[in-house]
């Protein structure tokens, strides 16, 4: 009797050959009849997460829609100048709020200064605080939570007692007294303030994440063959709690761009000559009777930006969630 064959990843890769083992049976019982069929067919080869993932966002309209506008979104925030050639400081008061004309599509505001222009330039305050401070709680989010997951004890219980007392602050009112106190009207104290308020949510997520993975058996087999912490988390932890991180980030991104024009627009945000959204709107509250396209294009700006990248999260969400598929 030939003797059963038997996958060389089982034999070369001793911590992983009965996963390997497993695969390739999964592999031979799903094996159409028929040529082309070997155990060396390309076609055959198992798909990771992320390719899997990537693969389903490429057939997704709603993620290839939100991507483009996010994309122009960026392009408009690091190069206004492309599509506007004023400037969104020059004021003529003679022209103050003014409807459409020729070469000012969306007329003029309280101080004659061009809304297209302004609506344009806005762009980037808004996606620098939303990125920045993304970026700033995921990182701050996921190395606390994720470290709290791993090693249990008194840092876990450390960590989640802080998280439930910034739990524990209205966004507004935090808003409000912290960034009253500053003088600065650029964006990172708008950043800083976001970041603080921010990471405790995807720490939560960082952690349940990561005590989740660490109890499946190929960080037991790790642990068994010897590898240290610092192995076991950026090796074999990192790689597969890090979805639901990226998930809950996309979707606050939006978020927090609506965070920043609401602080702008109470006044303890972005402050002028800096160009936002939220002092737009700010300015343009009083005046809706009179001039309502003051209003409605920053507004309408800031809502597709928003829209945009809840719906890019939701996409993701959808491709990274095995359970939805």
């Amino acid at each position: 009797m030939p003797e059963p064959y038997v996958p060389k990843e089982a034999i070369s890769h001793g911590d992983g050959a009965t996963a390997n083992l497993a695969m390739s049976e999964a592999e031979s019982l799903e094996r159409p009849p028929g040529p082309g069929g070997g155990p060396g067919d390309p076609s055959l080869k198992a798909r990771s997460l992320w390719s899997d993932a990537w693969h389903d966002l490429r057939r997704n309209p709603i993620f290839i829609i939100s991507a483009l506008v996010i994309l122009f979104l960026i392009v408009i925030a690091i190069w206004p100048s492309l599509i506007a050639s004023g400037s969104p400081y020059k004021a003529d008061l003679s022209k103050a709020q003014r409807g459409a004309s020729p070469g000012h599509p969306f007329g003029y505001d309280t101080q004659g200064r061009d809304v297209y222009t302004r609506v344009v330039y806005g762009a980037r305050a808004s996606i620098t605080v939303g990125i920045c401070a993304t970026a700033g709680a995921a990182l701050l989010g996921s190395v606390l939570g994720g470290l709290a997951g791993f090693f249990g004890g008194w840092w876990d219980a450390l960590l989640s007692r802080i998280a439930d007392v910034f739990f524990g602050i209205p966004i507004i009112l935090g808003g409000l007294v912290f960034l009253s106190v500053v003088t600065s009207g650029s964006v990172w104290p708008v950043v800083g303030f976001i970041v603080l308020l921010g990471w405790p949510q995807i720490s939560r997520i960082a952690r349940g994440s990561v005590v989740t993975i660490k109890q499946n058996d190929f960080v037991q087999a790790a642990r068994a063959l010897g590898a240290g912490n610092g192995r076991m988390l950026l090796r074999h932890i990192a790689p597969n709690a890090v979805a639901p991180v990226i998930v809950v980030a996309t979707i606050a991104l939006g978020t927090y761009i609506a965070l920043e024009a609401t602080l702008s627009f109470l006044g303890v945000g972005l402050k002028p000559p800096t160009v936002s959204w939220g002092i737009d709107i700010s300015d343009a509250a009083t005046r809706i009777r009179n001039a309502p396209h003051m209003l409605l294009w920053p507004a309408g700006a800031l809502s597709i930006t928003v829209l945009a990248f809840i719906m890019l999260g939701d996409a993701v969400r959808d491709a990274l969630d095995p359970k939805l598929r």
